[in-house]
């Protein structure tokens, strides 16, 4: 059984990756470089918007590709859920995490699967597998692979920005927060530039109806948001993508998900200083096109997901 709370003799950092255990208390650190322009996602409207006396205060643009659900699960199926992965081995990884792998061995620079060891996600996912398919925006979800990851204050967990494989897993990212909140932090490398709205502004559905500034709370839903276009462009600025990040809280027991422009166009992460104590996630993904029905990968895709959702799995 695993000790959910002792410490690790040794991290699992490698390269430029580093934590609190490898780290040297007399060294001078980096410090993190954080966006010039910080935004928070509004969830009720798809927007994110400027975070107030700073410098990206009334403005805010659309952010279109993710839904976060609340209280997806129960404090008690919390807390059943965290107990039975503390019986299983938590694995060291990079940048203070831990980690317990449901999912097919994978070497994404060769693009190699190995099914050797794959034994299908834990028995005590299926439930939350059932719950997540009663969601439209999870219609249809198949998940192949499970990553259970663990994030402790005391080892200074993180996770730098980055993109997940998108050759293997598919346009949804599913994770699910349990134990505290926390944010995600996205980013974007672009040098593109980025339309920002002033909070005075309109804008205009295609039906011709006038959609009010995001104070008066009457902006609809993303999706018709993506349509619509200013009212006038005396109320906009541009800014390149690569100085905006975006703040999506995420509260305890909530599960979020990533498509689209969230998924391909802004990179994810988690910041050291928005673990102030014990995080466990659990993150599903789907297969791509390339091994779905109809893909040129279709039948090892379909040879995973049978044995995924099985439900029988042990950690790798």
């Amino acid at each position: 059984m695993a000790d959910s709370d002792a410490t690790p003799p040794v991290c699992g950092c490698k390269g430029i990756r580093t934590c609190l255990l490898c780290e040297s208390p007399a060294a001078e650190l980096p410090k993190a470089l954080h966006k010039t322009k910080s935004f928070v996602y509004v969830p009720e409207k798809g927007i994110a918007k400027g975070v107030e006396r700073s410098e990206a205060a009334d403005w805010w643009f659309p952010f279109p590709g993710v839904t976060l659900i609340e209280e997806f699960v129960t404090e008690d199926e919390e807390g059943e859920m965290v107990h039975a992965m503390d019986q299983d081995q938590w694995r060291l990884s990079q940048s203070g995490r831990r980690k317990q792998d449901f999912g097919p061995k994978v070497n994404f620079k060769k693009q190699k699967i190995k099914l050797a060891n794959f034994t299908g996600l834990p028995s005590i996912s299926k439930v939350l597998w059932e719950r997540m398919r009663s969601h439209t925006v999870l219609a249809g979800f198949l998940p192949v692979e499970q990553c259970n990851l663990d994030y402790n204050f005391d080892r200074g967990s993180a996770i730098d920005p980055h993109f997940d494989d998108s050759w293997l897993w598919g346009e949804r990212l599913v994770s699910l927060n349990l134990l505290s909140e926390t944010v995600l932090t996205m980013s974007c490398s672009s040098s593109d530039n980025l339309q920002l709205i002033s909070t005075l502004d309109q804008w205009t559905e295609p039906n011709g109806n006038c959609v009010h500034n995001t104070d008066e709370g009457v902006i609809r839903g993303q999706s018709e948001l993506q349509d619509c276009v200013p009212h006038s462009t005396s109320n906009t600025t541009m800014v390149p993508y690569s100085e905006v990040e975006v703040a999506i809280h995420l509260p305890r027991r909530s599960l979020v998900v990533l498509y689209g422009d969230a998924r391909h166009k802004w990179m994810h992460a988690i910041h050291r200083e928005h673990i102030k104590q014990r995080r466990v996630c659990s993150t599903f993904r789907e297969l791509s096109a390339e091994f779905s029905a109809g893909g040129k990968e279709e039948a090892q895709g379909q040879m995973l997901l049978d044995i995924a959702l099985g439900f029988q799995g042990k950690s790798v």
